[in-house]
């Protein structure tokens, strides 16, 4: 079974459904000896893979040990949190018959699913500068993504829908799997609208998810819907433009180096001090000879160095700012260094998640989001042809033609790293343009 399993993943149009989507059919051809699963679910407020992980153990496992089959991997990992006590228990009672793969339990911390950082505490190698954890032997996966390869193993179903968490200031929080293509405001009306009119959604979680229009879309990568108020200190945080943000740090950085201690990256023994970078905004200089401003290339923006930052500035804007305006002038990453060793006393420097939480504002918000099974009976989905790392799924259905749930209706272009895409409803094609195609029923 395993033997096809790049080319049966591909069939599926599988991605990353954890992270920016990356083609899954790329990532398991190849050779590592450890693959670790990324059931940490660091983003407060999601309840999508520490509810799966209980739920669908058996599944997870079974597709797991497919991809080490696969990748002729000696060894699986699960690394969640202590927390997670219903996964735990249930990954637990089934680990016997899968003896390669181990549950490895961590603290509630942010952000412990950045896969740098999953990688060191799964299995103490560190990432180098700008790397993959392919440059350690290591691969990591997302808890959803192995449920889609057991479904396209077992079932021969491909990706129609993903799981995702609708909470905050709607009236019923909830996680249930909702079909590709709705709407926005179309899924918060599974958690029975919203309870205010002024309202601001991001896509994902409250640190690295986007500020989203109702009218958008739901993509494979969604995992949350989080419904805030429009002055919340949290969206006034993240529409602040970056001109400001270099403007306090001009004004207001005190070189403290709170933000440089608790980056996550840097603790790892990566080159990368957040608050040598704050000095561009004042001085245009680092002022450091071991610095310079390509070294943004490294901060992975988790957005962590703001709340430990005592005057609310925002190093990883700054970084973003940077590494774009590099990016633009045709320069990349020349930080390739593979550290040794982590900083000292790095578990001690860990951001815990309920304080992280309280520094949001989103304490109210922090609550159980059961999962919920709930009917695709849409009339009309809008699927994008990008919802992945890559070129756009090129459409193979014109306007007119009538589709089955399930029908392939783009497809992965020529020698283009790329994902298909399919038809999430049954129903008619009524539009085919550059960057979606529609379906109503």
């Amino acid at each position: 079974m395993s033997a096809n399993l790049v080319e049966l993943v591909q069939s599926a149009g599988i991605v990353g459904a954890g992270g920016a989507g990356f083609p899954t059919q790329v990532k398991i051809n190849c050779t590592v000896d450890t693959v670790v699963v990324n059931g940490a679910e660091c983003e407060p407020l999601l309840r999508v893979d520490q509810q799966l992980m209980d739920l669908e153990a058996v599944k997870m496992l079974t597709a797991l040990q497919a991809v080490m089959d696969q990748t002729q991997a000696k060894e699986g990992i699960i690394g969640l949190k202590k927390k997670y006590k219903p996964a735990i228990e249930s990954l637990t009672k089934e680990l016997v018959a899968f003896p390669k793969i181990r549950i490895h339990q961590m603290g509630n911390f942010y952000p412990a699913g950045d896969e740098q950082v999953l990688v060191y505490e799964t299995t103490k190698r560190i990432v180098p500068e700008g790397g993959i954890p392919l440059n350690v032997n290591t691969m990591v996966i997302n808890v959803e993504t192995l449920l889609g390869i057991y479904d396209i193993m077992t079932a021969g179903k491909p990706v129609i829908d993903t799981y995702v968490t609708l909470t905050g200031e709607v009236k019923r929080p909830l996680t249930t799997k909702l079909p590709l293509g709705i709407t926005v405001k179309q899924a918060l009306e599974v958690a029975g609208g919203t309870t205010i009119d002024e309202f601001v959604v991001i896509n994902g979680g409250p640190m690295m998810g986007k500020i989203v229009d109702v009218d958008s879309t739901i993509t494979k990568t969604t995992k949350g819907l989080i419904v805030l108020p429009k002055m919340h200190p949290l969206i006034i945080s993240k529409t602040k433009p970056v001109k400001e943000s270099m403007k306090m740090a001009a004004i207001a950085c005190m070189q403290c180096n709170y933000c440089t201690e608790l980056c996550p990256r840097y603790a790892l023994g990566h080159n990368l001090e957040p608050h040598k970078l704050m000095r561009i905004a004042a001085y245009a200089s680092t002022l450091d000879t071991s610095t310079q401003a390509t070294n943004a290339f490294l901060c992975c923006e988790c957005g962590l160095c703001q709340y430990a930052c005592v005057m609310d500035l925002q190093p990883w804007k700054i970084n973003t700012m940077l590494k774009r305006e590099l990016g633009g002038r045709g320069i990349k990453n020349p930080h390739h260094n593979a550290p040794e060793a982590a900083v000292p006393f790095r578990e001690g420097k860990q951001f815990n998640v309920y304080r992280l939480v309280s520094r949001l504002g989103l304490t109210k918000y922090d609550l159980p989001a059961p999962m919920v099974e709930t009917e695709n009976n849409y009339k009309k989905v809008s699927l994008l042809l990008s919802q992945h790392i890559g070129a756009p799924a090129q459409p193979i259905v014109k306007v007119g033609e009538q589709v089955d749930q399930g029908q392939l209706v783009a497809e992965i272009p020529e020698g283009k790293l790329s994902s298909r895409i399919f038809a999430s409803i049954s129903g008619r094609v009524s539009a085919v343009d550059g960057d979606k195609i529609i379906i109503e029923s």
